[in-house]
């Protein structure tokens, strides 16, 4: 019996996660997390449970922070789970350690279960896209590491989302502002976070600063 941590601040996702676990017979306990303070003081309750993770959503620092929160919680296994992660960040941590799997929120239900059927059993699971991605070599989404050249990718409108996003308000708080809905500001997010090749806030930030998109004197105000 295993206990499970729902690492994903989109109730959509908790709900339907929530639905598919509570069908499984290994189940001991569901817990849901917020964010990153939140999933850390679970884990230190729960050091043996496995974890369902949209790195996507939450503000790790990068690729090395969530590889060294593993390394802290060494009997915790891993699956992430997310709308799209970038090929840079999927290397970096698939080949850190076994314990992390990956299945995307688009697969097949038949799919995700049995990613949630191997974490729980301690096995690695990826999923066929990730492994298709990682086998061809496709670097259509470039690393955050690369020099600025890609000033041109971003529309004008992406560009000025970017620079809500890096001031810190919620895609709610900026589709209210813009009298847009909240779904066509979570697809300009996803689409601005994929033509960047990065995986959070974190990582768009401090994109958004090296372009110039933020002011720095104005963000360190």
């Amino acid at each position: 019996m295993r206990e499970y941590i729902i690492a994903d601040n989109q109730d959509i996702t908790k709900a339907g996660m929530m639905f598919l676990l509570s069908k499984q017979k290994d189940v001991s306990q569901l817990l849901a997390v917020d964010n990153k303070t939140e999933l850390i003081r679970e884990l230190r309750l729960h050091p043996q449970a496995v974890v369902i993770l949209d790195y996507t959503l939450f503000d790790f620092a990068g690729a090395d922070e969530l590889i060294v929160l593993r390394e802290r919680f060494k009997e915790v296994d891993w699956l992430l789970f997310s709308d799209e992660l970038s090929i840079g960040f999927l290397r970096q941590v698939l080949f850190s350690s076994m314990a992390f799997g990956v299945v995307m929120k688009d697969n097949s239900k038949e799919e995700i279960l049995t990613a949630l059927q191997c974490a729980s059993r301690k096995e690695r699971f990826i999923c066929n896209h990730v492994t298709n991605l990682l086998l061809s070599g496709n670097i259509q989404q470039v690393s955050s590491s690369t020099n600025i050249q890609e000033d041109h990718l971003l529309t004008a409108t992406e560009k000025n989302i970017l620079k809500e996003i890096a001031s810190g308000k919620t895609t709610k708080e900026i589709a209210a502002e813009k009298n847009l809905s909240f779904h066509t500001i979570n697809s300009h997010r996803k689409n601005i976070f994929r033509k960047l090749g990065v995986n959070n806030v974190h990582e768009a930030t401090k994109y958004a600063m090296r372009a110039g998109i933020v002011d720095l004197a104005e963000y360190y105000i």
